[in-house]
This record gives C-alpha cells, structure tokens and sequence, in this order.
C-alpha cells in the first residue's frame, strides 16, 4: 500500500511539473522551415522569444490561458489535499476530496486544450508553413491521461 501511495504521489508530482512546462514554455506549434515557434504567450524565432503573438486579443487564446492556469491551481491543490489526507484522515476512508480537485484539474486541461486545439490546431498553414505541434502540446495531453488516472486512483484508493 505504502509503495503504490508512493508512486501516485510521484506522478502526480511530475504531472504537476509538465503543466508547468507547458504552460510557461512556447513551444506549442513549431515550423519546420524557418526556426520559429509559437506558445501561449509568446511567438519565438530565432532565438528570441520577443514578437508579439498573430492573435494576442483572441478571446480563444485567453480562454486556453486561463483553463491551462486553472489546471496547475487544482492540480496543486489537490498534491497539498493528499498530502493533508494522508496525515490526518482516519484509516478506511477514501481520498475523496483530493480525487475530486484532480478531476476538476483534468476537466480544466481537458477544455483548455480542446478549444487549443479546435481554434489554432489547423490554422497554422497561413502563420507557419509545414509546421507540427510541439513538445508543450504533447506534454498538456500526456497530463491530460496523468490527471485523469490520478483522480480516478484517488476515488478508489482507501487509507488503511
């Protein structure tokens, strides 16, 4: 019992890590002819992550924004609810409320990516010729199946 806490507590602090990574890094679409890379909050090329993003005042990419902060919020809160669980709730219970905040985290990352991917997921042809999503995309769905598990784990799993 003691190794399996172990191990959902280190997933879940290594999802915690990637939401960070693909919130702050903007390498969420990168071209493969010129050396260019857009993200959430910046459009990088060349090195310097300076130019202003081609749809800054889109209201889709404030909504991604905001869901993609959201997501790191409950996901933390949740790591600090397990932690406060495992040290203070009795044995026989379950993990609820840590399963239910991770669950509202996956939703989060569910929808902020979803409307990502809806929005800018096609329409890098105009902006970027020959480009492909980058490691930031991949990683926000990778944290996508991590929360989904973990909340789930979290439900099920009873202190004993």
């Amino acid at each position: 019992m003691l190794v399996l806490l172990a191990g959902i507590f280190v997933v879940h602090i290594a999802t915690v890590i990637m939401l960070f990574v693909s919130t702050i890094a903007n390498v969420w679409v990168v071209s493969d002819v010129s050396r260019a890379s857009v993200g959430l909050w910046k459009n990088c090329s060349n090195g310097n992550c300076d130019g202003p993003l081609p749809y800054a005042d889109d209201d889709a990419l404030k909504a991604v924004q905001a869901f993609m902060i959201l997501s790191i919020i409950f996901s933390v809160i949740s790591l600090v609810v397990f932690v406060f669980q495992l040290f203070t709730m009795e044995k026989g219970n379950r993990f609820f409320l840590s399963g239910a905040t991770m669950l509202v985290c996956w939703l989060c990352i569910m929808v902020g990516a979803s409307i990502y991917t809806h929005h800018y997921g096609s329409s890098y042809g105009s902006i970027y010729i020959k480009s492909h999503h980058g490691y930031c995309f991949i990683l926000t769905w990778i944290c996508f199946c991590f929360s989904f598990i973990i909340g789930i784990l979290y439900l099920v799993l009873r202190k004993k």
